[in-house]
């Protein structure tokens, strides 16, 4: 055998063996109390582990910060003293804020981090609510309003005690948005992440779209529509994932603010956009607003499409998705 040949041979093997590198590769945890995915195209195996691993502690960092269980978080903090006065807060924190309180003035308070004030009253896994008389005293501290925000330093302040805010229906969109852009910075241009109801599809599945289905609110295995998706936020909210009967009526965790009550009038609601951070609080304030009042708001705001489920299992399609949705609903039929 000559040189050349064993040359061409062993360029063959390291060929082969570079390829056998370039693949798919996926990693689950439970983070932010939910079961975050991690799928990406990495050229190398060893490359593509870090890049997950490195979303993986980003989102660790960021429940730290923010979680309203843990007594040591930022948010708990901000809980703690804000109605006695402004306490200093991080800049990323700040920016969560305002862009919690854009989507409340843009919903008209559909969207309110201040909920909880309400909402922590709620107890889903054991089938606890809130009384008639603490309703009535509660209520009045859910307003978005009672947020006093200003920068240089960045400062929170709660107008008036007993203000409680909850960043559940923000937090982990922010945090999904986090997540891909350190894909993006260790140069991955395929993947998915999503962190339960949030998610975020980098590029494609190398040529073909991604495919994601809309849930079948009464059937966890059921799909209404196949999305065909590529470079784009999408989030879900749904009645059906924390929940009890009682007394005949469902008591789920989607509250509106002007009541304190569940939300009534749809099953669930997938927004798709440009950044999770937008559509995960977009998904709550439609799901408040109701079918007409949601999807006035969708067609005024550029970018932004959405399916709605109602409480007859009817599937409604904002008109950027129009004959595409339709055909993605009957396709299932």
């Amino acid at each position: 055998m000559t040189r050349a040949v064993v040359w061409l041979l062993l360029l063959s093997l390291f060929s082969l063996g570079a390829q056998a590198q370039a693949q798919w590769l996926q990693r689950s945890a439970d983070i932010m109390g939910t079961r975050v995915v991690i799928q990406l195209w990495s050229e190398s195996v060893g490359a593509g582990e870090v890049a997950i691993e490195a979303v993986l502690e980003e989102l660790r960092r960021i429940d730290r910060a923010m979680s309203p269980f843990r007594s040591d978080s930022e948010l708990s903090r901000v809980n703690q003293q804000a109605a006695q006065g402004a306490v200093v807060i991080s800049d990323e924190l700040y920016g969560v804020l305002a862009r919690a309180q854009q989507i409340s003035e843009l919903s008209d308070g559909a969207f309110d981090i201040t909920f909880a004030s309400v909402g922590h009253r709620y107890d889903y896994r054991r089938g606890i609510r809130p009384s008639e008389q603490q309703l009535e005293q509660l209520l009045p501290m859910i307003d978005y309003q009672h947020l006093v925000l200003t920068p240089d330093p960045p400062r929170l302040a709660f107008a008036r005690p007993g203000v409680r805010i909850d960043l559940g229906g923000i937090a982990k969109g922010y945090a999904v948005d986090r997540g891909i852009a350190i894909l993006q910075q260790h140069g991955i241009e395929h993947a998915l992440l999503s962190a339960g109801g949030d998610s975020r599809f980098l590029g494609d599945r190398r040529g073909r779209l991604w495919r994601v289905g809309v849930r079948d609110p009464d059937d966890k295995a059921g799909i209404r529509a196949l999305l065909p998706l590529s470079n784009t936020a999408l989030s879900t909210s749904g009645d059906y994932e924390r929940f009890f009967i009682q007394d005949g009526e469902r008591y789920h965790h989607i509250l509106n603010p002007r009541s304190g009550r569940s939300a009534k009038g749809l099953r669930s609601v997938s927004v798709l956009g440009a950044e999770a951070i937008t559509t995960d609080a977009l998904s709550t304030a439609l799901f408040v607003l109701g079918r007409q009042a949601a999807m006035a708001l969708v067609e005024r705001l550029p970018g932004i499409e959405a399916v709605l489920v109602d409480t007859e299992g009817r599937l409604h399609f904002s008109s950027g998705l129009g004959q595409a949705g339709q055909s993605a609903a009957a396709a299932l039929d």
